[in-house]
């Protein structure tokens, strides 16, 4: 009997803790492309005033960032000096096959950056970023429309699923 006690016990905190997992993710991805939007207004910044070249340009938003993007940045700016003619979407595509901690829509919204970063010149460059930051801003404002509500419900749907196998494996 304690035996069955205790899988109940496991069952119910392992589907708890997916739940949980489900709003952490949640939570991450909109912590990540908040830091991604604040990372393209500097971009924008720096290539109106100083007009830098594209890997100073990603070295100093990696110095202005942390976690995961400063990474994403600072590889990129290693690979865009390691190529002859640099081609940034390519550059962008093997630096986020090295970074697996990043959530999918900062992924996708990374890969959109890459697509348009290096192609045009000034003015492109910042229509570019700014089309990026649009972007993010939309899928943001996705995750945070009624996102209390949202992750209150996963974590309950969590422990209601294990409460549910509990009932029908006792």
């Amino acid at each position: 009997m304690m035996i069955k006690w205790i899988g109940a016990i496991l069952i119910v905190a392992g589907c708890g803790g997916f739940g949980l997992m489900i709003a952490s993710a949640h939570r991450k991805e909109t912590v990540m492309l908040k830091k991604l939007i604040a990372a393209l207004d500097y971009m924008e910044c720096e290539l109106q005033f100083r007009m830098s070249a594209l890997p100073d340009l990603c070295r100093q938003t990696a110095s202005e960032c942390d976690g995961a993007l400063r990474q994403v940045f600072a590889l990129l700016s290693q690979e865009l000096e390691d190529q002859i003619s640099p081609d940034v979407k390519r550059c962008m595509g093997s630096v986020l096959a090295k970074s697996k901690d990043l959530p999918l829509q900062t992924y996708q919204m990374l890969e959109l950056l890459g697509s348009n970063l290096g192609r045009f010149d000034l003015n492109g460059q910042l229509r570019g970023l700014e089309s990026v930051r649009q972007e993010c801003r939309l899928r943001l404002n996705k995750l945070m429309n009624n996102a209390d509500v949202r992750l209150r419900s996963y974590q309950t749907l969590g422990l209601c699923a294990g409460a549910a196998l509990v009932i029908l494996l006792m």
